[in-house]
């Protein structure tokens, strides 16, 4: 939802007005990248080899661009919007999970030195 937020602040283009849409794009996005991205990417697999992995892009702003179309106050206005959106969100979710451990929980790394 953050990564939502972000990209609804820095990019051109993006625009979602209200909490509920947030929460509601965030909830969808996750469904959208777990249930339909896999299909898409396998689908599109021979264009990801042949442009090195750069396809990805495109597919991820496809994913982005989806949810936007599933919902009212969710609009990006064109291609790069999308591509850029979903760029800040996928930083932004890397970011996220660096703090989040495989059992799902928050981690907390303590160093002390003697």
């Amino acid at each position: 939802m953050l990564g939502l937020f972000l990209a609804s602040r820095i990019v051109p283009g993006v625009s979602i007005e209200g909490a509920g849409t947030f929460i509601l794009a965030a909830l969808l996005l996750g469904v959208v990248n777990a249930l339909v991205r896999p299909v898409a990417f396998i689908m599109t697999l021979p264009l990801t080899v042949i442009t090195l992995g750069l396809f990805l892009f495109v597919l991820n702003a496809g994913m982005f661009g989806l949810v936007a179309a599933l919902l009212d106050n969710f609009t990006v206005s064109g291609f790069w919007a999308a591509i850029f959106g979903a760029i800040i969100v996928s930083i932004s979710s890397t970011i996220a999970s660096w703090f989040i451990g495989p059992s799902g929980r928050y981690e907390i790394f303590v160093v002390r030195r003697r």
